[in-house]
Protein backbone atom coordinates (compact mmCIF):
# COMPACT_ATOMS: atom_id res chain seq x y z
CA UNK A 1 0.00 0.00 0.00
CA UNK A 2 1.38 3.21 -1.03
CA UNK A 3 0.37 6.36 1.09
CA UNK A 4 -0.85 9.41 -0.87
CA UNK A 5 0.45 12.62 -2.27
CA UNK A 6 -1.36 15.44 -1.22
CA UNK A 7 -3.17 16.25 -4.65
CA UNK A 8 -4.59 12.78 -5.47
CA UNK A 9 -8.11 12.32 -4.73
CA UNK A 10 -9.02 9.62 -2.13
CA UNK A 11 -11.59 7.06 -3.60
CA UNK A 12 -13.87 6.52 -0.54
CA UNK A 13 -16.71 3.54 -0.41
CA UNK A 14 -19.08 4.48 2.08
CA UNK A 15 -21.39 1.53 3.64
CA UNK A 16 -23.73 2.13 6.01
CA UNK A 17 -27.31 0.45 6.16
CA UNK A 18 -29.14 3.30 7.72
CA UNK A 19 -30.06 5.90 4.57
CA UNK A 20 -30.14 8.95 5.96
CA UNK A 21 -27.11 8.78 7.50
CA UNK A 22 -25.25 6.92 4.36
CA UNK A 23 -27.07 10.03 2.89
CA UNK A 24 -25.38 12.41 5.28
CA UNK A 25 -21.88 11.06 5.09
CA UNK A 26 -21.97 11.26 1.41
CA UNK A 27 -23.37 14.58 1.10
CA UNK A 28 -20.54 15.51 4.04
CA UNK A 29 -17.52 14.10 2.21
CA UNK A 30 -18.35 16.05 -1.24
CA UNK A 31 -17.96 18.88 0.70
CA UNK A 32 -14.29 17.78 0.95
CA UNK A 33 -12.14 18.90 -3.09
CA UNK A 34 -9.46 15.95 -2.05
CA UNK A 35 -12.29 12.88 -1.37
CA UNK A 36 -14.33 11.33 -4.06
CA UNK A 37 -16.85 9.30 -3.13
CA UNK A 38 -17.68 6.03 -5.64
CA UNK A 39 -20.20 4.37 -4.30
CA UNK A 40 -21.95 4.29 -1.20
CA UNK A 41 -23.96 0.68 -0.49
CA UNK A 42 -26.09 -0.43 2.54
CA UNK A 43 -24.79 -3.83 3.16
CA UNK A 44 -21.73 -6.39 3.75
CA UNK A 45 -21.93 -8.31 0.77
CA UNK A 46 -22.48 -5.79 -1.90
CA UNK A 47 -19.71 -3.92 -0.51
CA UNK A 48 -17.28 -6.65 -0.83
CA UNK A 49 -18.18 -7.86 -4.70
CA UNK A 50 -17.42 -3.86 -5.00
CA UNK A 51 -14.34 -3.71 -3.82
CA UNK A 52 -13.13 -6.70 -5.68
CA UNK A 53 -14.28 -5.29 -9.00
CA UNK A 54 -13.70 -1.93 -8.73
CA UNK A 55 -10.62 0.63 -7.64
CA UNK A 56 -11.12 2.27 -3.96
CA UNK A 57 -8.39 4.07 -1.97
CA UNK A 58 -10.74 3.58 1.43
CA UNK A 59 -13.47 2.12 2.77
CA UNK A 60 -15.32 3.51 5.46
CA UNK A 61 -18.07 1.57 7.10
CA UNK A 62 -20.48 0.67 10.10
CA UNK A 63 -19.76 -2.03 12.12
CA UNK A 64 -23.58 -3.61 12.43
CA UNK A 65 -24.27 -4.10 8.39
CA UNK A 66 -26.96 -6.99 7.41
CA UNK A 67 -25.53 -10.19 5.06
CA UNK A 68 -21.65 -9.53 6.20
CA UNK A 69 -20.82 -7.32 9.31
CA UNK A 70 -17.79 -4.46 9.25
CA UNK A 71 -15.51 -6.63 10.94
CA UNK A 72 -15.69 -9.28 8.23
CA UNK A 73 -15.95 -6.89 5.48
CA UNK A 74 -12.75 -4.12 6.53
CA UNK A 75 -10.51 -7.95 6.92
CA UNK A 76 -11.98 -8.49 2.84
CA UNK A 77 -10.43 -5.16 2.29
CA UNK A 78 -7.50 -4.76 3.76
CA UNK A 79 -6.60 -8.61 2.15
CA UNK A 80 -7.11 -6.49 -1.07
CA UNK A 81 -4.76 -3.65 0.28
CA UNK A 82 -7.64 -1.69 1.04
CA UNK A 83 -7.34 0.79 4.16
CA UNK A 84 -10.67 1.23 6.33
CA UNK A 85 -12.25 3.50 8.25
CA UNK A 86 -14.34 1.86 10.75
CA UNK A 87 -17.26 3.79 11.90
CA UNK A 88 -19.79 3.04 15.24
CA UNK A 89 -21.35 4.03 18.23
CA UNK A 90 -19.62 1.91 20.31
CA UNK A 91 -16.64 3.05 22.35
CA UNK A 92 -15.41 0.00 24.09
CA UNK A 93 -12.29 -1.01 23.62
CA UNK A 94 -12.97 -4.89 22.77
CA UNK A 95 -14.93 -2.98 19.44
CA UNK A 96 -11.81 -1.05 18.78
CA UNK A 97 -9.63 -3.58 19.23
CA UNK A 98 -11.50 -6.36 16.74
CA UNK A 99 -11.90 -3.48 14.52
CA UNK A 100 -8.32 -2.92 14.46
CA UNK A 101 -6.87 -6.60 14.59
CA UNK A 102 -9.69 -6.43 11.14
CA UNK A 103 -7.12 -4.40 9.64
CA UNK A 104 -8.96 -1.16 10.07
CA UNK A 105 -6.52 1.61 9.70
CA UNK A 106 -8.77 4.21 12.03
CA UNK A 107 -11.95 4.18 14.37
CA UNK A 108 -14.69 6.93 14.59
CA UNK A 109 -17.47 7.44 16.74
CA UNK A 110 -20.73 8.00 14.87
CA UNK A 111 -21.05 10.85 17.28
CA UNK A 112 -18.02 12.59 15.93
CA UNK A 113 -17.59 15.74 13.87
CA UNK A 114 -17.41 16.94 10.12
CA UNK A 115 -14.23 18.21 10.65
CA UNK A 116 -13.08 14.86 13.03
CA UNK A 117 -14.70 12.47 9.82
CA UNK A 118 -12.20 14.00 7.46
CA UNK A 119 -9.51 14.47 9.34
CA UNK A 120 -9.44 10.86 9.95
CA UNK A 121 -9.78 9.91 6.29
CA UNK A 122 -7.15 12.25 4.89
CA UNK A 123 -4.68 11.12 7.70
CA UNK A 124 -5.20 7.47 7.06
CA UNK A 125 -4.82 7.85 3.24
CA UNK A 126 -1.35 9.67 4.07
CA UNK A 127 -0.38 6.61 6.12
CA UNK A 128 -0.69 6.97 9.85
CA UNK A 129 -3.75 5.69 11.69
CA UNK A 130 -6.54 7.33 13.61
CA UNK A 131 -8.69 6.56 16.61
CA UNK A 132 -11.51 9.18 17.52
CA UNK A 133 -10.22 10.92 20.94
CA UNK A 134 -12.26 9.05 23.45
CA UNK A 135 -11.34 5.79 22.04
CA UNK A 136 -7.16 6.19 22.06
CA UNK A 137 -6.31 5.57 25.67
CA UNK A 138 -9.30 2.74 26.12
CA UNK A 139 -7.68 0.67 23.28
CA UNK A 140 -3.73 1.29 22.90
CA UNK A 141 -3.92 0.34 27.02
CA UNK A 142 -5.98 -2.80 26.72
CA UNK A 143 -4.74 -3.50 30.30
CA UNK A 144 -0.81 -3.72 28.97
CA UNK A 145 1.55 -3.35 32.13
CA UNK A 146 4.66 -0.97 31.14
CA UNK A 147 7.31 -3.86 30.89
CA UNK A 148 4.67 -6.36 28.72
CA UNK A 149 4.58 -2.68 26.42
CA UNK A 150 8.27 -2.09 26.35
CA UNK A 151 8.58 -6.11 25.51
CA UNK A 152 5.85 -6.04 22.52
CA UNK A 153 7.71 -2.88 21.08
CA UNK A 154 10.52 -5.25 20.89
CA UNK A 155 9.11 -8.02 19.88
CA UNK A 156 7.50 -6.44 17.23
CA UNK A 157 10.79 -4.98 16.27
CA UNK A 158 12.06 -8.13 15.14
CA UNK A 159 14.19 -8.96 18.49
CA UNK A 160 14.34 -12.65 19.83
CA UNK A 161 13.38 -13.34 23.65
CA UNK A 162 17.51 -13.31 23.99
CA UNK A 163 18.26 -10.16 22.84
CA UNK A 164 14.96 -8.21 24.24
CA UNK A 165 16.30 -10.16 27.52
CA UNK A 166 19.77 -8.45 27.47
CA UNK A 167 18.01 -5.52 26.55
CA UNK A 168 15.75 -5.24 29.37
CA UNK A 169 17.85 -6.64 32.18
CA UNK A 170 15.55 -9.52 32.79
CA UNK A 171 15.72 -13.34 32.30
CA UNK A 172 14.35 -15.00 28.75
CA UNK A 173 11.82 -16.63 30.93
CA UNK A 174 10.26 -13.61 31.96
CA UNK A 175 10.38 -12.53 28.50
CA UNK A 176 8.50 -15.47 27.21
CA UNK A 177 6.07 -15.15 30.19
CA UNK A 178 5.40 -11.15 29.19
CA UNK A 179 5.07 -12.07 25.68
CA UNK A 180 2.53 -15.66 26.83
CA UNK A 181 0.21 -12.55 29.09
CA UNK A 182 0.55 -9.80 26.16
CA UNK A 183 -1.34 -12.72 23.90
CA UNK A 184 -4.36 -13.99 26.59
CA UNK A 185 -4.93 -10.30 27.29
CA UNK A 186 -5.16 -9.58 23.36
CA UNK A 187 -6.53 -12.66 22.03
CA UNK A 188 -3.35 -12.79 19.54
CA UNK A 189 -1.75 -16.29 18.84
CA UNK A 190 1.64 -15.34 16.99
CA UNK A 191 4.11 -12.69 16.57
CA UNK A 192 2.77 -11.67 13.42
CA UNK A 193 -0.54 -10.52 15.20
CA UNK A 194 1.77 -9.01 17.72
CA UNK A 195 3.67 -7.09 15.27
CA UNK A 196 0.60 -5.91 13.14
CA UNK A 197 -1.46 -5.16 16.76
CA UNK A 198 2.15 -3.06 17.74
CA UNK A 199 1.92 -1.16 14.09
CA UNK A 200 -1.62 -0.54 14.15
CA UNK A 201 -1.53 0.95 18.01
CA UNK A 202 1.81 2.87 17.00
CA UNK A 203 4.17 1.37 19.70
CA UNK A 204 6.42 1.49 16.27
CA UNK A 205 6.73 2.61 12.87
CA UNK A 206 6.15 0.58 10.01
CA UNK A 207 8.50 2.44 8.02
CA UNK A 208 11.92 2.18 10.66
CA UNK A 209 10.82 -1.60 11.58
Amino acid sequence: MSSFDSADLIKVLVVEDHTIVRQGLVALLSTSERIKVVADLNDGLSASKYIEQSEVDLLLTDLALPGLGGIELIQKASSLGIRSLALSMHHDAIWVQRALEAGAWGYLLKGSGINDLLTAICTIADGERYLSPSVKAVNTELGLTTREKEVLTLVAQGHTSKEISSFLSISTRTVEHHRANMMDKLKIHDIAGLTRYAIRNAFIDPRFK
